[in-house]
């Protein structure tokens, strides 16, 4: 068995055994508080430039199922790759029994050239990042690296599409994507309401295009990196195209808006956040993964929070009062996840139906 150690930039060493390639990398340490959903979560583009930890002490146990592919998209995953930068886990389970599996997780990560350690205190290491804070992180064998910053990088990138791509021509409502990494299950979500859809850049000049409405996709890194987007969603503003976010895009509408961001102490990644929805006593659980949030309070007065995480109180969704801008911060897309805020599309698509 070979042997390897995952350092904090605080100094902090927890010792593993490998269950995936023997590389050392870095990157930023989170942790996802979600007890299934691997193949999802390490497919999520959001995870780019990360190593992450999962909480929940039993991974592997249902394997990796095969890449099926309907509407050029991936059944059952959220990319074509692993996109993390390493993965942690306590207890890693090499025999796993599930219809769909073809193959172990520790196979799959090796095939994509992915670090991978099992047996570290994943409790402690938790604990760690509430009290401290998200830290730099590397996974270390024989070969040191040194650490690795994803929040001042361009990561959306190395995520994005290089060119335009089309889904469901024939769809009644025509919809421009950008493409900051967007999960596979936003473009099925849209596919099943009859959108067309055209998936672009993040960095792409699209106004020459006919359509009805702009969605922004979740993505890593820090919105403020990102300001083509931004640039782009302004003109959006100015000239009322109908804008909605999810993730990230909550984050680049409200920089749009003229409101602030800022980095949480260490972010929000499960399948189990409660919201709420503001105005009302309703709250809704839903799928997160993300690591900045919009400043309601630098929001301009033309703008509304919409939804607030009960938790900590942060924003998780902006509107304007009259216009038809919105975005949420959490996934209605889920995968994985509760699948109780699907409804956000439709009320966003509603407004758009010819």
């Amino acid at each position: 068995m070979q042997h390897g150690t995952l350092i904090l930039e605080d100094g902090t060493e927890f010792r593993g055994t490998s269950f995936g390639t023997i590389l050392s990398n870095s990157g930023e340490v989170v942790f996802n508080t979600g007890m299934v959903g691997y193949n999802e979560s390490l497919t999520d583009p959001s995870y780019k430039g990360q190593i992450l930890v999962f909480t929940y002490p039993l991974i592997g146990n249902y394997g990796v199922p095969s890449q099926e592919i309907t509407e050029n998209i991936s059944k059952y995953f959220e990319s074509q790759n692993i996109q993390v930068s390493g993965l942690v886990v306590s207890d890693y389970s090499n025999h796993y029994h599930h219809g769909n599996a073809v193959k172990s997780l520790s196979k799959w990560l090796k095939k994509e050239n992915i670090p991978a350690l099992t047996g570290i205190d994943t409790r402690t290491l938790t604990k760690r990042l509430r009290e401290r804070g998200t830290m730099l992180g590397k996974i270390v064998f024989k070969k040191d690296v040194d650490f690795f910053d994803p929040n001042k990088e361009d990561l959306v990138k190395k995520v994005s599409v290089t060119k335009p791509e089309e889904y469901n021509p024939s769809g009644v409502i025509k919809l421009v994507v950008i493409d900051c990494g967007v999960k596979n299950n936003i473009l099925r979500s849209l596919i099943r309401r009859n959108c067309h859809v055209l998936r672009v850049p993040y960095d792409y000049d699209f106004f020459s295009h006919s359509f009805d409405g702009v969605i922004i996709s979740n993505g890593p890194g820090n919105p403020k990196t990102y300001q083509p987007v931004i640039e782009n969603i302004k003109k959006c503003i100015d000239i009322e195209i109908p804008v909605f976010g999810i993730c990230l895009g909550n984050q680049i509408l409200g920089l749009a808006a003229g409101a602030d961001t800022f980095k949480l102490k260490y972010g929000h990644r499960s399948q189990n956040q409660p919201c709420l929805l503001k105005g009302t006593r309703r709250c809704y659980i839903t799928s997160q993964n993300h690591g900045f949030s919009v400043d309601s309070d630098t929001l301009p007065k033309e703008w509304i929070p919409w939804f607030i995480n009960i938790n900590d109180q942060t924003n998780e969704g902006i509107k304007h009062r009259e216009l038809p801008f919105m975005s949420v911060q959490f996934h209605p897309e889920h995968s994985p996840g509760p699948v109780d805020t699907e409804f956000i599309f439709d009320e966003f698509l509603g407004g758009l139906v010819p």
